[in-house]
């Protein structure tokens, strides 16, 4: 099961990026750029959508090139931090394959954009990024913006979509802005005494390194309305709209207390875009606002939750979570 919604935006489409395609990373660990010069210019300033034009007739390197475009006065990214990015991308010939500026379907007027929340790694992990593509975030610095070029078939490989007519040796420019950067520990755990459960609440036993343990009140029909309970109370930031939010978290059933995902059960703490509808509506509602440290328990209606979606195989099901939060990024 995947706590993120269908996200995938045109980018993804474009490329249909598939898990473990790609091998090796790009970009050097000094963030400088590599393989030669890129051809695209790119204007505008970090956190600003960038204008991204390329000269006509211009062809790609055959190898991936990245530069930095604006060098941050943040910390320098290491291969397996997590990382808040914002992206743009487009085809040589001008082909729109996505952005984080786009206003996403459903997204709230002013709210916070979209962006990818990620752990730098060389392996396919999410859809708006090729690996590569990611994997070049490692050594630059929190509040840069860098550019990566290369042919599709150096950066996107075999699973490129011929529907959208961008052919293997044909031009693809992205340009990252690195929002936030935090190094991730995956062992991470809300710490404190727990509350006991409020009335008709599940009870929950966390366990050192395993899925928690949630009990369902037997005989209790499961709440109409998204119900919550802060277990542990942490003692930092604020979570915002927007943040990437770090998370130990295990899901049951309401309907028969059977778990259907855990952090554990993927090596660790992980982390989703919250209050940007990057997340299932429940989690938006009940953990913005939170703190890090908090261990937050969210009993969640199908409305709230996978109605509409039977390819989840939980749309008819209310969710049960206990979730710990270990950190923003």
């Amino acid at each position: 099961m995947n706590l993120m919604k269908n996200t995938c935006r045109a980018a993804a489409a474009a490329l249909t990026v598939p898990v473990l395609l790609f091998t090796a990373a790009c970009g050097s660990d000094d963030g400088k750029s590599s393989a030669g010069e890129p051809v695209a210019k790119v204007d505008g300033k970090p956190g600003a959508q960038p204008k991204i034009t390329v000269p006509k007739g211009a062809k790609p390197a055959d190898k991936a090139v990245t530069k930095t475009l604006t060098e941050g006065k943040g910390a320098t990214v290491k291969k397996g931090d997590l990382v808040r990015l914002d992206w743009s991308a487009q085809s040589m010939k001008g082909q729109n394959l996505g952005s984080s500026w786009m206003r996403q379907p459903g997204a709230k007027p002013g709210g916070p954009r979209a962006q990818i929340v990620s752990e730098v790694t060389d392996q396919a992990q999410q859809q708006q990024l090729p690996p590569k593509v990611l994997a070049a975030v490692a050594g630059q610095k929190v509040g840069s913006r860098f550019e990566v070029e290369g042919t599709a078939k150096e950066l996107v490989g075999p699973r490129l979509n011929p529907q959208l007519g961008i052919k293997p040796q044909d031009g693809l420019v992205w340009v990252i802005d690195v929002v936030g950067a935090k190094k991730l520990d995956k062992k991470a755990k809300a710490e404190g005494k727990q509350a006991a459960p409020e009335s008709g609440m599940p009870e929950v036993t966390a366990a050192d390194e395993k899925a928690a343990k949630i009990t369902v009140p037997k005989g209790e029909q499961p709440p109409k309305d998204l119900k919550q309970q802060v277990l542990i109370k942490g003692k930092g930031p604020e979570v915002k709209a927007g943040d990437g939010l770090i998370a130990q978290y295990t899901g049951v059933k309401w309907e028969d207390g059977k778990k259907f995902d855990s952090s554990w059960d993927h090596g660790g703490a992980t982390a989703f875009q919250i209050g940007a509808g990057q997340v299932v509506q429940g989690w938006d509602k009940a953990l913005v606002g939170k703190h890090v440290g908090d261990r937050v328990e969210i009993v969640i209606p199908p409305k709230l939750a996978y109605a509409g979606n039977p390819q989840s195989g939980l749309d008819k099901n209310t969710l049960v979570f206990s979730v710990d939060i270990v950190g923003t990024v």
